[in-house]
């Protein structure tokens, strides 16, 4: 069981990377285009994927990621809110 674990790890992360190279905006992709990380994710077993992660993946929120918090302020507070009293 412990000698099919690392493999099966391996392959899952590939997969996991390989979707996430696959729908990822081109513009955002870092070093190299789309194509050629999607090649290379593929045909470099297990240091395809460490690469796209350490030298091309986007950094930052991308499209569909988590957006930045927007700061809610409390009606007494809001000039807007005041605006229309």
């Amino acid at each position: 069981m412990v000698r099919l674990l690392l493999p099966l790890l391996l392959v899952g992360f590939s997969i996991y990377t390989l979707v996430d190279c696959a729908r990822t905006d081109e513009s955002q992709i870092r070093n190299l285009p789309k194509w050629a990380w999607i090649l290379i994710i593929i045909l470099i077993e297990a240091l395809g994927p460490v690469a796209y992660w350490i030298a091309g993946r986007p950094k930052g929120p991308r499209l569909g990621g988590p957006k930045p918090k927007r700061r809610i302020l409390p009606p007494d507070d809001d000039p807007d809110f005041l605006g229309k009293l």
